[in-house]
């Protein structure tokens, strides 16, 4: 089953810094995000961005706290295991991009990113307390930095959150397939009309075939429980 969502994308413009891509934006959001990265390390924050074998299983002890409390707090239900971030980081470390932020020496936050061939993928944060802008610093301008350091054409932050686009990340269709694996499904079957209930009138448009994507849309493939939840 198919449906056309929305993420937001940062694009990499041939940046050769952070400031490079403030001086594209007009003046009221460069103030803004100059305000907020400062205000972010205020009283005692140290932010570092680890990948492959600067990550250790004290990082990942760490943020499995982070993604358990934010599980508990909004979501309800949290299905990565503790051992899930020790196989991400024995098999995939390298494209681990993981952000982490302590306060007076004690870890409190973190921002899970996956590095693809050309662009960097945001997937997970969590955090043990409250503090302001932090979510932004380690989430979206950090991985603007990472991205403008290693070359890479974009970011892709998710879904929701319109004020992802006062940050830089600008909307972009996303084409989306989801898996029920307990049945078959064929698109002229009995069960496409659910898949139109579903997903709405453009969903009878790429019923059954991905052909010609876009060269700037994205495909994601989906298992049963994200398929659910979006």
């Amino acid at each position: 089953m198919q449906r056309i969502g929305q993420q937001y994308h940062w694009e990499n413009q041939g940046y050769g810094s952070f400031d490079d891509f403030l001086g594209a934006l007009n003046s009221r959001k460069r103030k803004a995000i100059r305000k907020e990265r400062r205000e972010a390390l205020d009283g005692g924050l140290d932010i570092r961005t680890l990948t492959g074998a600067e990550i250790t299983r004290k990082h990942w002890d760490a943020f499995f706290r982070f993604y358990m409390s934010t599980s508990d707090r909004k979501w309800g239900s949290a299905y990565l295991t503790r051992r899930f971030f020790d196989l991400l980081g024995e098999r995939l470390g390298d494209r681990v991009v993981l952000v982490m932020a302590e306060y007076h020496g004690e870890p409190v936050a973190g921002a899970l990113n996956l590095r693809g061939t050309d662009t960097l993928y945001g997937r997970n944060w969590g955090a043990v307390g409250d503090f302001k802008f932090l979510h932004f610093e380690a989430c979206y301008y950090r991985a603007i930095d990472y991205a403008i350091e290693h070359g890479l054409a974009r970011v892709e932050a998710g879904a929701q959150g319109t004020h992802k686009i006062q940050r830089g990340y600008l909307p972009s269709e996303d084409l989306q397939r989801a898996l029920d694996p307990r049945r078959k499904f064929r698109p002229g079957g009995r069960e496409f009309p659910r898949a139109r209930a579903a997903f709405g009138p453009r969903a009878d448009v790429r019923a059954g075939r991905i052909v010609a994507v876009p060269p700037r849309q994205r495909v994601r493939f989906l298992g049963p429980r994200q398929g659910r939840a979006a």
